[in-house]
């Protein structure tokens, strides 16, 4: 079964071992903020500077493995339409848009969203890592290490498959952020197998 995540909004679920997680951008150009912890234990969590360390590169995909902060294999990508995803930007927040964007009323983006999904299983908002951000562009120079936001590379209906090779908890989001979604808000589909 198909779940959808309204735009700005996010989800919470679990996910057992063996089991494959596919994220869907059902419209194109919308990044979805992905989180996961281990169900036994949630202070094992997702950690970007494990992974890209043992990858040894910044853009991961199709066999990749995502690492937790104690070094365990969380997540392996095993089908990736797009191939260029972020893990160095953290997820959207109030202070995001009112730092960045000058907002004086801003939304609580993927941070509060994903802290509400994951409040049932006892994740607090300072447990709350990097997210894997599934579809955001953020192309890095070489020579000087600045990045920018770019839109998107997926296309309507593109998706990345994850397996998981433990018991975790995920959170995941349609993002709340109008630059990593070249401007616009649309939602994010996810099933569970």
């Amino acid at each position: 079964m198909t779940h959808e995540i309204p735009p700005r909004s996010g989800a919470g679920f679990e996910l057992k071992a063996g089991q494959r997680l596919t994220v869907i951008d059902p419209q194109g150009e919308q990044v979805a903020d992905l989180l996961a912890y281990s169900l036994a234990d949630t202070a094992e969590v997702i950690s970007s500077g494990r992974t890209l360390d043992y990858a040894n590169r910044i853009y991961l995909t199709t066999g990749d493995l995502l690492y937790s902060n104690r070094s365990t294999p969380m997540l392996e990508i095993v089908h990736d339409d797009v191939g260029r995803h972020d893990f160095l930007l953290t997820p959207c927040s109030a202070d995001t848009f009112r730092i960045i964007y000058g907002d004086t009323d801003p939304h609580r983006g993927c941070f509060g969203n994903l802290a509400a999904a994951l409040a049932p299983w006892g994740v607090l908002p300072d447990q709350i890592p990097v997210a894997f951000n599934c579809f955001m562009n953020v192309p890095v120079d070489g020579a000087t290490g600045a990045f920018t936001v770019e839109a998107p590379l997926s296309k309507a209906g593109d998706t990345i498959v994850l397996e998981a090779k433990m018991d975790l908890v995920i959170g995941l989001t349609a993002c709340s952020a109008l630059q990593s979604n070249n401007g616009s808000f649309k939602p994010i589909h996810y099933r569970v197998d």
